[in-house]
């Protein structure tokens, strides 16, 4: 039983780490579209609405890729402090987990959708990845546990625990 929970934990981690890499990805082509196309004789990387995408995109994807490090930094640190001992904190690890994976599949999904904003009919068609990235976010909310289970695991876990 307790491999099993760590390797639900390594899992989650994991998925994590590839919604932070769908995002990364959505953000670039966001970024290099907007730079190319024009509109009324300027690239759309000047208008408001595209600068507000790329804006908001970036601030999330700065914000999940630190909480992804530090959530896997203290993964392994805190398994490499008690391999043998089996005195894993095992409560905190499975709520880091749910955490991080809850919120980097929903930061992935909603910059892939930006992302097919930004590139208007463009995001949507298979010529351009950024439609791919959104069917591979919208399939990491569901693998590895549904969002929908993740947070009920987390107010489960948060039940009684006093300071954060």
């Amino acid at each position: 039983l307790l491999q099993m929970v760590r390797n639900l934990e390594v899992e989650r981690i994991t998925l994590a780490a590839m919604s932070l890499g769908i995002a990364r990805r959505c953000l670039e082509e966001m970024n290099h579209y907007s730079s190319k196309r024009e509109s009324f004789g300027k690239p759309i990387r000047f208008y408001g609405q595209i600068q507000k995408h790329i804006a908001q995109s970036y601030g999330d994807f700065q914000a999940v890729r630190t909480y992804v490090y530090e959530t896997a930094r203290s993964y392994q640190a805190e398994n490499e402090k008690n391999s043998g001992s089996g005195d894993t904190d095992l409560f905190n690890q499975r709520l880091q987990s749910d955490g991080v994976k809850l919120v980097a599949s929903r930061v992935g999904k909603d910059i892939a959708d930006r992302a097919i904003q930004v590139l208007g009919g463009y995001g949507y068609v298979g010529e351009y990845r950024v439609e791919q990235f959104w069917r591979d976010a919208k399939l990491l909310e569901i693998g590895g546990g549904t969002i929908e289970a993740l947070e009920k695991n987390i107010t489960k876990d948060l039940h009684g625990i006093s300071s954060i």
